[in-house]
């Protein structure tokens, strides 16, 4: 397979000089562990105090990850990226929430996307988190088998509606819904209302993802099980692979509360798995849909020789690649270069609303060994490339 992540050119054609300087600066800082927690703290700290520091964090981290504080101040990166044949997510990117207005603000501002998306060729999916629509704690509580009070009762009613007005908005209106992956003692609930989505709008064709954290060793025999479910009774299956964003938390707990960790033994056993779910789709595409949420270089080249064995057209669309914004730019561009299905999640909202967001993406990518680095000698490379003309 021909090596294409390497084109510095094509991965970083949309960005200015001024643009690779600040990636440049911004990945260094990351890059120092020690600077990534003292200046998370400082940032949370002016925050909440109220400080002046939006206009920094603007015209710095912000811009470089997100889309806009709007979904309409977004549009301008969507078509940018779109000249270079790159798709959009549109993520509403709020996270901590945990009061109803909160759910309902969230759940109207997907249904906005959803009809974004509809509009547009440059936004196949629209996307949400399930704790966006629903407490944390109810979630667990369910995934636990245990019962809940009558308030509990009324308030998960209110959550499942939640989801089915947006599936079935994303149904109508013919866009397809990716539904993140949260922690694994809330997952169990989540996965179960959405498999019940997929049987319900999934009849002709994949219309609702789930995710699958593929650092969690159960999550292929779990595909595995909704493929017999989904043959049985007849619906389609869209899901997201990532490798997970949780890991430090999910072995912390599972230590504390003495349970044998849901988490991979090691890095490789993880890259095994994913790939190992790949396969198992790239197998069963009769009835599934892949969007493959890969950072990792050699899981993108080994799709794509999967694809070229198989006879798979490169443009097929029930095989998406997806990354995120502001990230492995030279996997997105290179991909989209070569007639792939790329699309880049672009999060979005209030500045100092997505800070959560923003500082699991700063800590994921220090803790994610090798990401940082390959991140700044592909801007260096592009930078001596850009001098030397």
């Amino acid at each position: 397979m021909e090596k294409i992540f390497d084109n510095t050119q094509v991965a970083f054609s949309l960005k200015s000089d001024t643009e690779l300087d600040r990636a440049y600066f911004l990945f260094k800082m990351i890059d120092s562990q020690p600077l990534v927690r003292i200046g998370t703290a400082v940032t949370n700290f002016a925050i909440k105090a109220n400080l002046p520091v939006e206009g920094l964090i603007r015209a710095t981290v912000f811009d470089h990850f997100c889309g806009g504080i709007n979904e309409n101040d977004c549009l301008s990166v969507v078509d940018k990226m779109f000249t270079k044949g790159v798709s959009s997510v549109l993520d509403y990117s709020v996270e901590g929430k945990e009061e109803e207005e909160q759910f309902d603000a969230a759940l109207e501002m997907t249904l906005r996307t959803v009809d974004f998306a509809k509009e547009r060729l440059a936004i196949p999916f629209a996307v949400f988190k399930p704790t966006g629509l629903g407490r944390f704690e109810l979630y667990e509580k369910l995934g636990e088998k245990q019962t809940l009070n009558p308030a509990e009762q009324e308030e998960w009613n209110r959550v499942v509606a939640r989801f089915d007005k947006i599936c079935s908005e994303a149904h109508k209106k013919d866009v397809a819904l990716l539904i993140d992956g949260e922690e694994s003692w809330m997952q169990d609930a989540a996965d179960d209302l959405v498999t019940e989505m997929m049987r319900k709008y999934n009849k002709e064709k994949t219309i609702v993802f789930n995710t699958l954290q593929m650092y969690r060793w159960d999550r292929l025999d779990y595909l595995k099980n909704l493929h017999e479910t989904a043959k049985k009774e007849g619906f389609f299956i869209g899901m997201k692979l990532v490798r997970g964003a949780y890991m430090e938390k999910e072995n912390k707990r599972a230590e504390e509360k003495n349970y044998v960790s849901p988490i991979c033994v090691s890095k490789e056993a993880t890259d095994i798995n994913y790939d190992a779910a790949v396969h198992y789709m790239l197998e069963h595409l009769e009835i599934m849909s892949i969007f493959a949420g890969t950072h990792n270089e050699s899981s993108s080249y080994k799709l794509m020789e999967m694809m070229s064995e198989s006879g798979i057209a490169k443009n097929d669309n029930k095989i998406w690649f997806g990354q995120l914004y502001g990230m492995s730019d030279n996997i997105s561009y290179n991909l989209a270069e070569n007639g792939y299905n790329v699309a880049k999640y672009l999060p979005f909202g209030p500045v100092k609303d997505v800070m959560p967001y923003l500082i699991r993406r700063a800590e994921e990518n220090t803790s994610v060994a090798g990401q940082t680095s390959r991140e700044l000698s592909m801007i260096k490379a592009e930078r001596k490339r850009r001098k030397g003309k």
